[in-house]
């Protein structure tokens, strides 16, 4: 005979795993990946799928129905896998466990996939590095009296340009200001970091204040009719 089920096994929990949290996350990536023979390789494969995945998704957003893009996105999001694991491998020592391991290394793939799409795009333009594009800064939409304003400061801003900037803080202060170019496209093809573009960026930036302080206009005009991209 059967024998009747009491209250306390009708309403006994059954046992749920709780998720992963962020710390136990983390570690089970950082052991292996710091470890070495099979089980490091085995996480190192695990991490590539996941940064592919990642990368597959952005290059994908990014072509939407079609295009040339269409035709090279799973190269351009292979490379970006492979990019973005070389670098989160050199930067393992600077996981801080503030999120969980695979939200950090995602990031690493979505950046490259974005700076390899930007890459692409540019891939067969050229981009003009020499040329008076400072010249046709616009004055259009503005009533008569800002117009008169704006013309003046606008003269000074070329002049500054023409005057005070190096022919290098020109080129890069053109190129990104004015055409438009992806400041890591420039980089490669100038040959230079990132890092350094920045920094000659901000010298001209600096140097234009000063020119236009010095020709009185206040503080912070070239800002507002130059701002890089």
């Amino acid at each position: 005979m059967l024998s009747r089920p009491t209250a306390s096994d009708a309403v006994a929990p059954r046992a749920v795993a709780a998720p992963a949290a962020p710390a136990d996350d983390a570690e089970r990536w950082l052991a292996p990946l710091r470890a070495g023979g099979p089980a490091h390789e085995r996480a190192v494969a695990d991490l590539h799928a996941l940064l592919l995945r990642a990368a597959r998704f952005t290059v994908r957003r990014a072509s939407g129905g079609g295009g040339r893009l269409r035709e090279h996105r799973e190269d351009l999001a292979q490379q970006s896998a492979d990019d973005a694991l070389v670098a989160v491998l050199a930067k393992l020592d600077s996981f801080r466990g503030e999120s969980r391991f695979t939200t950090w290394a995602y990031k690493f793939a979505v950046l490259e996939a974005s700076v390899a799409l930007r890459r692409h795009a540019w891939q067969r333009r050229e981009i003009p590095l020499e040329h008076d594009g400072w010249l046709a800064l616009s004055d259009d939409g503005a009533s008569p009296g800002e117009q008169a304003q704006r013309r003046e400061l606008l003269g000074a801003l070329r002049d500054a340009i023409e005057a005070d900037l190096t022919s290098h803080q020109r080129r890069v202060l053109v190129a990104v200001t004015l055409d438009g170019v992806p400041i890591d496209v420039l980089a490669e093809r100038l040959g230079t970091t990132r890092g350094a573009l920045y920094k000659t960026l901000h010298d001209a930036r600096r140097r234009l204040r000063a020119a236009l302080a010095a020709r009185g206009f206040a503080p912070g005009a070239a800002d507002d009719q130059e701002s890089p991209r």
